[in-house]
């Protein structure tokens, strides 16, 4: 009998919405980060577009976009067949050179000895010189001419510079190639950052920050900054200054450049009115979310959001006061206050 009556007891202490079948909450100020929010873009640290150094027909494109592409592999060939013949020609002048090297280091050798046994003259001494050393500069412009030629015939084989994913890819099989046509973008997915452009006012309180944070609102997504940077100079038409803020390597390949993202910057704290962001209802035009009264009653009231915390939350800056109470899964909430409306 004294466990049911404490049982009955405890149970007249609890609030009437504590036995409804979804989880609720009590609306209350918490202290939180005061920030500063403006747009962003992701863009890769590690970005570069392969161009054609000679000309000539691609032959082969060995990757498309999306692929990944680990450094040093064959991302491009260029038919390297007029190349070939150019080094074979400079081979050849090499040969030709070093024949006229030895005759003539022959020749000199030969016009030394005459001269010591003084059958030629101090000038045909100096000519025979002159002609050794012709020879020999001529074979190493030979030699020269032809690690150049091989060079550029290296260039036919395009190889990726880094580990990273085909990003765009400019070329088909077939096309023709012409020094500085772009060939293939990438960029490496694990070494990514945030840029966005701040005004100069607010530069003195972003500097003085230690942290932020980066939303992706397409994947909803809160990320936790490494590093923040700003750039030395500013923009002469916008007067805004580029800070990059420096993303974890572990993001996989949801975060892609190009990504439409927006940066938080801390910059002291504040007491704000905050609520689960889950517990907030959107359709439409509408924003809401469900209040449940001291007798379990349940409604939906429109409420005024403004910005999002990296914890989750939402600020409230109308339609709700401290001390509602509030659904925290819109969904059970609704079909409980169909239920309701039905039972009428």
């Amino acid at each position: 009998m004294r466990l049911l009556a404490l049982s009955i007891l405890l149970a007249s202490c609890l609030p009437a919405w504590a036995a409804l079948p979804f989880a609720t909450a009590k609306v209350g100020y918490q202290n939180v980060d005061k920030s500063y929010s403006t747009e962003a873009t992701v863009e890769a640290v590690r970005q570069s577009t392969v161009s054609a150094q000679v000309s000539g027909r691609i032959t082969a494109v060995n990757f498309d976009v999306g692929d990944a592409v680990k450094a040093g592999q064959v991302i491009v060939r260029i038919d390297p067949q007029e190349l070939s013949q150019a080094v074979a020609g400079s081979r050849a002048q090499v040969a030709q050179a070093e024949a006229q090297l030895a005759n003539a280091r022959a020749n000199h050798e030969r016009q030394v000895q005459l001269f010591q046994q003084k059958f030629i003259s101090q000038a045909a001494l100096d000519r025979a010189t002159a002609e050794y050393r012709a020879a020999q500069a001529g074979a190493q412009a030979a030699i020269a001419g032809a690690g150049q030629t091989s060079a550029v015939r290296a260039y036919t084989t395009l190889t990726a510079p880094f580990s990273g994913v085909v990003m765009e890819r400019h070329v088909e099989v077939g096309e023709m190639a012409t020094p500085g046509k772009p060939l293939m973008t990438g960029f490496d997915p694990t070494d990514l950052r945030v840029v966005a452009n701040v005004p100069q006012y607010m530069l003195a309180e972003i500097q003085k920050s230690a942290t932020a944070s980066v939303e992706i609102p397409s994947l909803n997504k809160w990320i936790d900054a490494k590093g923040i940077t700003v750039l030395p100079s500013a923009d002469t038409a916008t007067h805004t200054v580029k800070v990059r803020l420096d993303l974890p390597q572990d993001l996989g390949n949801e975060v892609i450049p190009g990504t439409y993202a927006r940066a938080y910057f801390a910059t002291g704290k504040t007491r704000k009115l905050v609520i689960p962001n889950a517990a907030v209802l959107r359709r439409s035009e509408i924003t809401g979310v469900y209040v449940v009264d001291d007798k379990s009653r349940v409604s939906l009231r429109q409420v005024r959001l403004g910005d999002p915390t990296p914890k989750g939350e939402v600020e409230v800056l109308a339609g709700l006061n401290p001390g509602d109470v509030i659904a925290l899964d819109p969904v059970k909430a609704g079909i409980y206050a169909k239920s309701q409306a039905g039972a009428k």
